[in-house]
């Protein structure tokens, strides 16, 4: 019977002695072990594996990788997210790089040493579910509700599961963030998320309306209210009943607008300028500034009460230059756009421009890629957007010394690094190191000489 805290993991693998040796070698892990394609094909309809590792050369025709890269194919069609790992012999290197072109996750060559083997089976189970949970989150939007966000990464995959937990309710909710980083589109993925999809979005920047008209922007005025009040009019925040309201730069909200939105929250009523009456109001209100709001509370320039009153829930939508991945996804994502908003020859990166994306800073974050994208789109004079066109040449690296992304070079990394970190902790003591990186202590000792890293001992 199958042990549901485990994790199914299917090793297609006809040595019975690996087999053996494979079965008790990977802890967290429930070992299915298959000798042949029909075996092999029979357990992954039957378990989905997160992982497979995939021995290349099976039965009928052992000493050759066909079998295998048939039965990868089959893995494949059949289970299209199952990370597969193909295992080869040490001459063997051309197969596991077909392999790879066909869609195996990496490729480990033999003797085997199991827990060296873990590692990339636990990693390629972490990027599995990294990706589930992305499925998952494209699966649950009614009708695109999170349209304008583009996200790959960690980061702000993180913020579009907060945003989907947060949704549904009626919570105030305080987006921080830098200017640029889209809080508006968060906040809009919010209303389109919630109950209150189908009334309306309203949206104010307090940074944008000079002091003397955003009372009555927000409260509306009656007739004859001030001069030049010549009829009765709602504000902005009686426009958004039954809906969201979303107040950008509260940051910036003068201390008397305040106090009223303070009132406001508390009593759930507003007055408009000149009148008397008090008027219910029912909306979700959302609030956003790139302001550090605990640094103006000490500065008597925002009011502590206010704070706690618009951060009920805090999401924190972090910049460009932190999100790994998503500047070249996004700088693709408008290009496409403006490729299929034109008439003319369609354009792309050049590889210099793309390095040059990649290591710009970004303060301006995802406004400021958009212009830079558009601005180049508009002047480029041919299919090939350069580093000039963007105005990023600054940011150019020389190609040598761009960090390689062979996964080899990049696990190889990976593991040094970890072995660095393990050595720290544990003050160079082998056994506690050997035991935070779960290996034993002949493996430890052999990954530091294969590293050529220096360590008191």
């Amino acid at each position: 019977m199958s042990n549901p805290k485990l994790k199914p993991l299917l090793v297609i693998e006809d040595d019975p002695g690996l087999q053996k040796q494979l079965r008790w070698s990977f802890k967290g892990y429930e070992v299915i072990v298959a000798g042949d394609r029909e075996t092999a094909l029979e357990q992954l309809r039957e378990v989905t594996p997160a992982v497979v590792t995939l021995d290349l050369g099976l039965p009928p025709d052992p000493a050759n990788a066909s079998e295998g890269l048939a039965v990868l194919e089959q893995i494949q069609k059949i289970s299209p997210h199952t990370k597969v790992i193909v295992v080869t012999g040490n001459d063997d290197r051309d197969n596991a790089l077909k392999a790879i072109g066909l869609g195996a996750y990496d490729f480990y060559q033999k003797p085997i040493d199991p827990d060296v083997l873990a590692l990339i089976i636990d990693r390629a189970y972490g990027l599995y579910e990294l990706e589930k949970d992305y499925r998952e989150l494209k699966r649950r939007q009614p009708q695109n509700a999170l349209k304008g966000i583009i996200a790959a990464s960690p980061q702000m995959l993180k913020v579009c599961r907060t945003v989907e937990k947060v949704a549904p309710t009626n919570v105030t909710t305080l987006l921080l963030g830098e200017s640029g980083t889209g809080k508006e589109i968060i906040a809009r993925a919010i209303h389109n998320l919630s109950p209150r999809a189908d009334k309306p979005f309203v949206a104010i920047n307090s940074a944008a309306i000079p002091e003397t008209l955003l009372e009555s922007e927000l409260f509306g005025y009656e007739k004859g209210a001030f001069t030049g009040a010549a009829k009765q009019t709602p504000g902005k925040l009686e426009y958004a009943d039954g809906g969201t309201f979303f107040i950008d730069e509260v940051g910036d909200l003068p201390p008397a607008l305040q106090a009223k939105l303070l009132r406001f929250l508390q009593e759930r009523v507003i007055e408009r300028i000149g009148g008397r009456k008090e008027i219910p109001i029912d909306v979700r209100v959302v609030c956003a500034t790139h302001q550090d709001l605990t640094r103006l509370i000490q500065e008597a320039k925002f009011r502590e009460d206010l704070y706690y009153r618009i951060s009920e829930i805090v999401i924190e939508i972090p910049p460009l230059r932190e999100r790994e991945g998503d500047i070249i996804l996004l700088a693709r994502a408008i290009l496409n756009r403006l490729n299929s908003e034109g008439s003319g020859k369609k354009k792309d990166f050049s590889e210099q421009a793309l390095n040059a994306l990649s290591h710009h800073n970004w303060p301006g974050n995802v406004r400021e890629l958009e212009n830079k994208v558009r601005r180049a789109f508009i002047i480029s004079d041919n299919n090939q957007i350069s580093p000039d066109d963007l105005e990023l040449s600054h940011a150019l690296i020389d190609s040598a010394e761009l960090p390689s992304l062979e996964l080899r070079d990049v696990r190889e990394k990976a593991e040094r690094s970890a072995i660095l970190e393990a050595m720290a902790r544990s003050n160079n003591n082998i056994s506690q190191a050997a035991e935070l990186l779960a290996v034993s202590r002949p493996t430890l000792y052999d990954l530091i000489k294969k590293y050529n890293i220096k360590i008191d001992i």
